[in-house]
């Protein structure tokens, strides 16, 4: 029996399809689109991104309160000031939202505000924090840890798992190489194994994947071919001006042009990008 018992296709042959608020599924045969910028930086800013990215064909809305930043002189977030801005804009849009939560002591508070709970790369491996969103009923989207194997990665999600919670998203979002051209390495050989390995959802993040603006839709396009269940990108209506990820950031524009090519390669594997 495999370690990671309860996320293992012997364990649960079928795909789990999680719900998200009303009307949202991932896993199954529709994909699903987060986006929106990488953290809130301000009211109007982020409210305007919101409708901006639902016109363009979003169905969940992304954004960071609580930044862990490589510096400690990089904006870090607005904290509760930004998880109140994110429900103001999830209200205005109909859109649900993820964001992330990094100490187990904040998890109450956004809980009370997050629809999916994200545990970042950094804390893939944070065991406390992983039992701690596992005792929740939120949906959580975990990310693969920048230097995780898949193994590692599934056991992370094992520990949620084994807390209490089959809600768990995976979200491959790159891994640290010898390469330094782009930010991280995209593994999308990682969808292909994670998904005959596991029964959970996997969606891709080709904006810390690659780094690199111009480089989002061809890989996000290459993500649905290889079989994710969809997609998180970061969008910014000035991406050179952005406090966090600038350089990532696809304008409105391109992520509109984005989902209209998503639309013809969902349709060519047999899967479906809803409209609402």
């Amino acid at each position: 029996m495999k370690t990671y018992r309860l996320a293992s296709r012997e364990e649960h042959p079928d795909d789990t399809i999680i719900k998200i608020g009303e009307r949202l599924t991932v896993g199954g045969r529709e994909l699903l689109v987060i986006a929106g910028p990488c953290a809130v930086e301000g009211r109007e800013l982020y409210l305007e991104a919101a409708e901006l990215v639902k016109a363009g064909g979003a169905h969940m809305l992304r954004g960071g309160a609580y930044k862990p930043r490589t510096s400690p002189y990089s904006f870090a977030g607005l904290a509760q000031e930004g998880l109140e801005i994110l429900r103001e804009a999830s209200r205005n849009t109909g859109l649900p939202i993820v964001t992330e939560v990094m100490d187990a002591r904040e998890l109450p508070l956004v809980c009370q505000y997050a629809d999916v709970l994200q545990v970042g790369s950094r804390n893939m491996q944070n065991y406390t924090l992983l039992k701690e969103v596992g005792k929740t009923n939120k949906p959580v989207l975990l990310k693969r840890g920048f230097a995780a194997t898949i193994l590692e990665w599934l056991l992370a999600a094992e520990y949620i798992l084994a807390a209490g919670n089959s809600q768990v998203i995976l979200c491959e979002r790159g891994i640290r190489t010898f390469e330094t051209y782009t930010r991280n390495t995209i593994d999308l050989g990682a969808v292909v194994a994670v998904k005959e390995l596991s029964h959970l959802p996997v969606i891709v993040d080709p904006s810390h994947g690659t780094g690199r603006a111009s480089m989002v839709a061809p890989i996000a396009r290459a993500a649905i071919a290889a079989g994710a269940d969809g997609i998180v990108v970061e969008v910014h209506q000035n991406p050179t001006e952005a406090l966090s990820d600038g350089f990532q950031s696809l304008t409105p524009t391109c992520f509109s042009h984005m989902i209209d090519e998503l639309r013809l390669v969902a349709e060519a594997v047999g899967r479906v990008l809803p409209t609402y």
